[in-house]
């Protein structure tokens, strides 16, 4: 698949189509964003195609719209940019594995859906977090896990993040925030925060190192991709 800049076809739509409330956008919009990295309407249109084909997308009246499955990494990534949070209170939350003969496909599941709810592996099978978020716990984990609330002796944070490798990183994206140029390098640099986003732990302000810019990577980020947003739609609508 002919990719420009590092972006496939592929993923120009998927990122087009995570960024838009609802995420349904017509083709020739999304040939459109294709044509912004030099990825020809063809090579779009095939990419629309198979992912049709592979479930990622549905189709419908003109639209191009996420699956479910999809919509729910979505969520996630709203959730990322304005993560629902409650004081912390000392607890962790603790998932210890106690299924057996999971199939590999089961096990790799399970490893996504615990990384998307924010916990780390201290070792194998056991998982954890601070007690800090607002959400519940899928029926996949309850399923598999023997879920506790406790209070570790000592923290155990820097065994379970890289929580200087984020800053840093997060840091760069600020950064490029402020030097992206022309509606293509704003597109890309969207993206790379988006996915930034989505790796942060959320810990609790106590576990946290001084200087965290988790906080202030957001707000710059709301800030450009309403500037963003604006350009993009008359681009398109030009």
């Amino acid at each position: 698949m002919e990719e420009r800049n590092g972006l496939s076809a592929r993923s120009a739509v998927l990122s087009a189509l995570l960024g838009s409330h609802p995420p349904s956008l017509p083709s020739r919009r999304l040939v459109r964003i294709g044509a912004l990295f030099g990825i020809a309407e063809g090579t779009v249109r095939v990419a629309l195609s198979r992912m049709v084909g592979a479930g990622d997308l549905t189709q419908e009246g003109g639209l191009y719209t996420l699956s479910e499955r999809l919509v729910e990494r979505q969520a996630r990534q709203d959730e990322s940019r304005a993560p629902h949070t409650r004081p912390w209170d000392g607890t962790w939350e603790i998932a210890v594995v106690t299924a057996e003969r999971r199939a590999p496909a089961d096990r790799a599941a399970f490893r996504h859906t615990m990384t998307a709810l924010r916990l780390a592996e201290l070792r194998e099978g056991t998982w954890m977090r601070p007690a800090n978020l607002l959400r519940d716990w899928p029926g996949s984990v309850t399923a598999q896990c023997t879920l506790i609330d406790g209070r570790p002796h000592g923290d155990p944070t820097p065994l379970l993040w890289d929580l200087e490798g984020w800053a840093a990183e997060a840091r760069r994206l600020e950064g490029a925030l402020g030097r992206a140029e022309g509606l293509a390098e704003g597109f890309l640099v969207s993206a790379a925060v988006l996915r930034h986003l989505l790796a942060d732990p959320l810990l609790p302000p106590e576990l946290l190192p001084p200087g965290w810019p988790g906080g202030e990577l957001r707000e710059r980020y709301d800030a450009f991709d309403r500037r963003y947003r604006r350009l993009l739609e008359r681009h398109l609508t030009d």
